[in-house]
């Protein structure tokens, strides 16, 4: 009996389903199955255990199967990445091996004259295969063996093997090992990806929900530092031979219909060049104020002074705190054919339609100083400026918004106050920032507590720091760790914000050049100002997140 026609007895999928399956499976050359799960037809599980009744097979869960080196080592790490199955116990009379696709018997023929042993098949899920193998053999180890095999260690800095390195760096193995370490980047959702050398080794991490992973790459890798810093810099159109200063270059990576942009930063360290990717999602969806997690106090006061005519509103935080996804959600929300926006930015990180977007230029001086003079010549009524890093840009945002534009920009403060007396040390009279800011919103992220492993407790009290209030026997929620999320207990993150808007009393606190806890203090007694850590404990007391998490982003 055919799989196609198990699932239809099972009552999984219908007739019409299966045949539009079997059309894709033509037209693609893909499994049955794997056209059937795509579709959206049928489950993976369901398809397993078709498969498992179809073969009498067994079906197995390696997220709970610990496994020794010895057996691990039983099959070669190319066959396990080609073959997509996995030795998982060694036993008197065979060798137990976790797959699932068993149509293909005579690659477990070849197993068996390889091990000398007699094969026993189980079944597992193809996601849990494949995290099974990136924690046992790492990203990539297939391409590493291979590279080994060749002889291929690319130890190279003399000026007579510099043609050898750029022969190495474009090698299929070498490509293909660069291209497999991305692609997990994008597949773990990473937003940056750190190559990081040292004396006897190379850390290769992915920065996941805004903390740092290692993306577990087996340690041969430095053996192959020079070659995937040269593949990387090819790619970027860097100098390679160039290894005294930093460079900055890009690169365009397509995968799965989406198309992503790779900022690339190669900084010469101590053992060698260390490269940082950052990853930006060129069709990724923006996300809507709506989205971001605000506060449904702070987000209709953030709404009507978006609605203003002129002004200039900030959003502050440190890097990574997610200030562009704010600023592009508000000018999705405002953006309408009666108005033009422009925007300059150092980079520009996504694509808004119905926005004159500009990308800052220093090369031919293009900052954001002189691009938002030659922006003010355009008749715009909204601006954005990336961000406002000297006196030169502030003043010009200033002089934008009293004739009449609304402007939006960032900067690096920690908190909403701290912004006005950073705009006066820049340099800007205080007449002016008092009477051109508008509001202000400080923000962070947190990550979220996944889905499939969060569960509710009752903390102790001496848990539960200064100020923050829970209820006798409230629970609070935690992620105790699963599969789903790399055993961390988040997935995800969302905003903690901040909003000071500026009334007479605290504009007058600006022209007096006052303290920013004079200001906060006078603008959180009248109501216009709320704090993030009051964002944070509610985020806490509402489940999305974890009160160790919250503490580590906004501390009390």
């Amino acid at each position: 009996m055919g799989l196609g026609t198990l699932l239809l007895d099972r009552g999984l999928i219908s007739g019409t389903q299966l045949s539009e399956a079997l059309g894709e499976q033509q037209r693609t050359g893909e499994r049955l199955d794997h056209a059937l799960v795509r579709l959206g037809f049928v489950q993976a599980q369901d398809v397993l255990e078709a498969i498992g009744e179809q073969f009498g097979l067994p079906i197995v869960d390696l997220s709970s199967i610990s496994v020794d080196e010895a057996t691990l080592r039983m099959l070669p790490s190319r066959l396990v990445f080609k073959q997509r199955c996995v030795p998982i116990r060694r036993t008197e009379t065979a060798l137990q091996i976790a797959t699932s696709d068993p149509f293909e018997l005579s690659a477990f023929d070849e197993l068996k004259l390889l091990t000398g042993v007699p094969i026993e098949l189980v079944l597992a899920e193809e996601r849990e295969i494949a995290k099974f193998i990136r924690a046992h053999y790492g990203v990539a180890g297939d391409t590493l063996d291979a590279l080994a095999a060749e002889g291929g260690s690319t130890t190279i800095g003399s000026e007579e093997r510099r043609s050898d390195e750029l022969e190495q760096a474009q090698e299929a193995s070498v490509i293909r090992l660069v291209n497999d370490l991305l692609l997990e980047a994008i597949k773990e959702r990473a937003t940056d990806i750190h190559i990081e050398p040292y004396e006897e080794s190379l850390a290769i991490r992915y920065r996941i929900d805004g903390v740092l992973a290692d993306a577990g790459v087996p340690a041969t890798v430095s053996r192959f530092r020079h070659a995937i810093t040269s593949r990387l810099k090819i790619m970027a159109n860097l100098n390679i031979a160039e290894k005294r200063k930093p460079q900055d270059g890009r690169i365009t990576l397509r995968s799965k219909g989406q198309e992503y942009d790779l900022r690339v930063s190669v900084i010469p360290m101590l053992s060698g060049e260390g490269v940082v990717l950052r990853i930006l999602s060129k069709s990724a969806v923006l996300m809507g104020l709506e989205d971001l997690g605000m506060p449904r106090g702070i987000e209709d006061r953030w709404d009507a002074l978006i609605g203003r005519p002129h002004g200039i509103l900030l959003v502050t935080g440190p890097t990574g705190s997610g200030k562009s996804t704010t600023l592009y959600a508000s000018l999705r929300r405002i953006v309408s054919g009666a108005v033009k926006a422009i925007t300059i930015e150092d980079p520009v990180e996504y694509h808004v339609p119905g926005v004159n977007q500009i990308q800052v230029n220093h090369g031919v001086g293009l900052d954001f100083a002189a691009g938002l003079r030659s922006i003010l010549r355009h008749d715009p009524d909204i601006i954005m400026i990336g961000e406002i890093r000297d006196r030169e840009t502030a003043v010009a945002a200033v002089q934008a918004s009293l004739t009449g534009h609304l402007v939006f920009s960032t900067l690096h403060t920690n908190d909403a106050p701290g912004a006005t007396t950073r705009l006066l040390d820049m340099g800007v009279e205080p007449y002016l920032v008092s009477s051109s800011v508008e509001g202000i919103m400080a923000q962070r992220l947190v990550r979220r507590i996944c889905k499939a492993c969060g569960e509710d407790r009752v903390p102790g009290r001496s848990e539960l720091p200064s100020g923050f209030e829970l209820p006798e026997g409230a629970t609070i929620r935690e992620g105790r760790g699963c599969r789903e999320c790399r055993q961390t207990g988040f997935r995800g993150r969302l905003g903690v914000y901040e909003l000071m808007t500026l009334s007479d009393p605290t504009r007058e606190l600006v022209m007096q050049r006052a303290s920013a806890s004079r200001i906060a203090a006078v603008a959180e007694a009248e109501g216009g100002l709320a704090r993030l850590a009051e964002d944070a404990f509610a985020k806490v007391r509402a489940g999305a997140t974890s009160l160790p998490e919250a503490m580590r982003v906004v501390p009390a």
